[in-house]
């Protein structure tokens, strides 16, 4: 599942800051085989609690999570769809990740220059915004004319087709991202098929002054993002990034008594993933036995073969059942035996949606 996130902002937003923060922190990539490890790519384990749980009643030889993927996108400047600045990069970039997560500066600082002159956190958001709006509209412009002699001819294909484009141009020219409007099942396929910059589920993250961070929501900027996601339907992380580049330095205890020191349960990192994944409407589910205990990442929606898929074709091509118990009834036993015991572990079929939290053990023959 390599799905990725990708990190977008304004200069001296704290961008860098937060992505360096991210490496540092980042899995070791050797557990990881899936990804490719660019420059601009960060990799970090994702946050589950359940996984220790799972760790001391099995105790395996090893213990693997599941891992996510950041993207670092060139920075982009007003003018971005136009070629301005490192626009291409920014654009070539950003239709290949999964979800955007838009660093907005809240702080003020007279040693770090806003490329604006001023904080403004809503004009910041408007013009990254913009440029994607920008960028789409002539993407979807061009296709129109392509579908639109088609759907005139009552081209089944391209009449749906043409009246998807339509409401989207619609949109578009009033400033709106694509993911604004309204589609039916049908014609939700046909978006995701265009590739759309602004149909991307978006994430805003506040960054805050490190002294700030206790007190977030009294910051006028900060109220201001949350205000405006509220009216997209988006979800704020409010974060320091200069704290965050500190925390991920540290290890094991000194880690925890630094975020208890700052009075924070979990770091802002770890909530940014928590957060991502969940955008993309992900979920975890587990593998414990004696060799090792594992998180995989699954999209939720899938079939049990699916998601046996994830860890070797042969899983999908070969399935016979999967043999699953909940998190919570695992725990709760005491045992994989005892789950049994109490009539917990259940075989299921080919039909079987996934859940976030089943403990696995797949059948299968090739």
């Amino acid at each position: 599942m390599a799905l990725t996130a990708g990190i977008v902002g304004l200069p001296n937003v704290g961008k860098s800051t937060l992505f360096n923060a991210i490496t540092q922190a980042g899995a070791e990539s050797a557990n990881y085989p899936f990804c490719t490890i660019d420059p601009n790519v960060g990799i970090v384990e994702v946050p589950d609690y359940r996984l220790g749980k799972l760790t001391e009643l099995v105790k395996p030889k090893k213990t693997i999570p599941t891992a996510f993927e950041f993207t670092d996108i060139a920075g982009i400047v007003k003018g971005a769809s136009k070629g301005e600045g490192l626009g291409n990069q920014f654009l070539s970039h950003i239709r290949q990740v999964d979800a955007i997560c838009h660093v907005v500066r809240c702080f003020e600082n007279e040693n770090i220059t806003h490329v604006s002159g001023s904080v403004d956190p809503i004009a910041d958001i408007e013009t990254i915004n913009l440029e994607l709006i920008l960028a789409d509209l002539e993407s979807v412009t061009k296709r129109i004319q392509r579908v639109e002699k088609m759907a005139r001819q009552k081209d089944k294909e391209a009449v749906a087709e043409f009246e998807v484009l339509s409401k989207i141009k619609e949109a578009l020219e009033n400033e709106k991202p694509a993911r604004a409007v309204e589609f039916s099942d049908e014609q939700s396929k046909l978006v995701k098929g265009l590739h759309l910059l602004t149909s991307k589920p978006i994430l805003y993250v506040a960054n805050v002054g490190e002294d700030e961070l206790l007190e977030a929501d009294a910051n006028p900027n900060v109220i201001k993002v949350k205000e405006f996601a509220e009216n997209e339907g988006a979800e704020v992380i409010v974060i320091s990034a200069k704290v965050e580049s500190e925390i991920a330095e540290l290890e094991g205890e000194e880690r925890e008594m630094f975020l208890e020191e700052l009075g924070i349960e979990e770091s802002g990192l770890d909530q940014l993933v928590k957060a991502t994944y969940q955008l993309l409407g992900l979920a975890t589910y587990f593998t414990a036995g004696e060799q090792e205990v594992r998180a995989w990442t699954f999209t939720l929606g899938m079939k049990a073969p699916q998601a046996a898929g994830i860890i070797h074709s042969d899983f999908e091509r070969g399935f016979i059942r999967a043999e699953t118990v909940s998190y919570d009834d695992l725990v709760a036993a005491g045992s994989m035996n005892g789950a049994k015991e109490n009539g917990k572990v259940r075989l299921e079929g080919k039909d079987y949606l996934v859940k976030d939290g089943d403990v696995i053990h797949f059948r299968f023959n090739v």
